[in-house]
């Protein structure tokens, strides 16, 4: 395979294991409305009074994210462990997100560019550096698609009726 074919196709690959990661809760959402959507947070709050985590963070999400992205990583070659620990990275920099932002008194899915996309792309990516045969500017290549990317795809699905909200 070609040098710059081959980069170039990692980085969609990786790029499409964090879609996964992080749309699976959303279109779980979408197919079960509020069905088995327990607050990961159990509804508690921070010592600050604000949401631990805030509603939007489920259970239901976190399943959901694990099992598509294991068999996305599956799909596209990789281990099933591999899928598992992105996922689990990448929601664990979504949740990081999510309690930062409460502590900045921002309402569940607010809009918070660069905090929103940064914790869930480099997580995973630093934990599964070597199972996707990743080096820095493949990487970077990844983060950067991310951070512009995802704004423009949760546009894309607020007018498909997939999300709540165009961010």
């Amino acid at each position: 395979m070609d040098m710059p074919f081959a980069v170039a196709a990692l980085v969609i690959e990786v790029w499409l294991l964090l879609l996964i990661a992080n749309g699976a809760p959303v279109v779980a959402k979408r197919v079960l409305g509020s069905r088995l959507a327990y607050p990961l947070d159990g509804g508690r709050n921070f010592i600050d009074g604000q949401p631990l985590l805030g509603s939007s963070k489920t259970i239901r999400g976190i399943v959901a994210s694990i099992l598509a992205t294991s068999i996305g990583a599956l799909l596209l070659g990789y281990s099933i462990q591999t899928g598992i620990l992105f996922a689990t990275a990448s929601l664990s920099g979504d949740l990081v997100s999510s309690f930062i932002k409460r502590r900045l008194k921002l309402p569940p899915s607010s809009k918070a560019p660069g905090l929103d996309q940064l914790p869930e792309s480099i997580l995973p990516l630093l934990l599964c550096w070597q199972a996707l045969g990743l080096n820095i500017p493949t990487a970077a290549a990844v983060i950067l698609l991310f951070v512009v990317g995802e704004p423009v795809l949760s546009k894309l699905l607020f007018r498909l009726k997939i999300r709540d909200h165009p961010y």
